[in-house]
């Protein structure tokens, strides 16, 4: 069986504050993106689970990968599960804020249920989901939610953007996501309240600029200006709304379509720099 997992971005990221066990409360909406990975699972006659991969290099041993790890956490609960081989295309840049990894292990944890016929419920799948990722259960859904705890408390919301053009920009660039949460401004005024994320994003996108926020972004850009400057450029070249995906460093741009296809956007001087690119129509 050959399925697609996909990315996500963030539409607002709101972090609230940590919680007793180490993570960190926080709200955001996560929005599907067609720009996929590809994963492969057949049955395999020999008694132990293989993992093989193309594509971007993956790093670390084949027994980190999340995709095993999947298979493991329901091979606990399903002895009957038989020896797999696991092939994974990776097409999504890793450690990106996009969300690659745990869509692999959501869509891993799907495919199992189905192939091998677990009958597990969405919810059962979300709990498994959750002990791969804080993000991993929003690719049970896979729709655009409202997210908050973890990530885990999910709420499908009414948000569409498939008429718009989608650039992702990633610059290579490394974000330890811990500092970045260490370094988030304090003593703000405290988090906007929950209805007040979900009153924005309800808004006209022209709106977004003014009212949207990745609270990461301050950091970060302080950090790192070169992704500050993809932001920049990408509202210089028409960007309606532009952000950072996550604790980044992945920036991406939402934009007009032209139904003449006259509004190309220039990523040249992303190209000379050996950026990822993607835009997806």
């Amino acid at each position: 069986m050959l399925v697609f997992p996909n990315c996500k971005i963030n539409l607002g990221l709101q972090i609230l504050g940590k919680r007793d066990d180490g993570f960190h409360n926080l709200e955001t909406v996560f929005y599907p993106v067609p720009f996929k990975d590809a994963l492969e699972l057949i049955p395999n006659t020999n008694t132990e689970t293989e993992f093989t991969g193309t594509g971007l290099v993956i790093d670390g041993k084949a027994e980190d990968n999340l995709c095993v790890k999947a298979y493991h956490l329901l091979k606990k609960d399903f002895p009957q599960l038989p020896a797999v081989k696991i092939h994974l295309h990776k097409a999504i840049p890793m450690g990106a804020g996009l969300g690659g990894g745990s869509a692999d292990a959501a869509f891993m944890l799907k495919l199992l249920n189905e192939r091998f016929q677990l009958n597990l419920s969405t919810a059962q799948l979300i709990n498994y989901a959750l002990q791969l990722g804080s993000d991993a259960p929003f690719f049970i859904i896979n729709k655009p939610c409202f997210a908050s705890g973890r990530g885990e408390v999910l709420e499908e919301i009414a948000v569409d953007l498939s008429m718009y053009k989608i650039v992702l920009i990633n610059p290579g660039i490394h974000i330890n996501t811990g500092l970045a949460f260490s370094q988030l401004l304090q003593g703000s005024g405290g988090p906007e309240p929950s209805d007040r994320l979900k009153e924005i994003i309800h808004q006209p996108i022209e709106t977004w600029k003014d009212h949207l926020k990745n609270d990461f972004e301050n950091p970060v850009f302080e950090a790192h200006p070169e992704i500050q400057m993809i932001k920049d450029t990408l509202y210089g070249q028409g960007a309606i709304y532009t952000a950072m995906s996550g604790s980044g460093s992945t920036v991406y741009g939402i934009f007009p379509q032209d139904p003449v296809g006259n509004n190309k956007i220039d990523t040249s001087s992303f190209k000379d720099k050996n950026y990822f690119i993607k835009t997806i129509n």
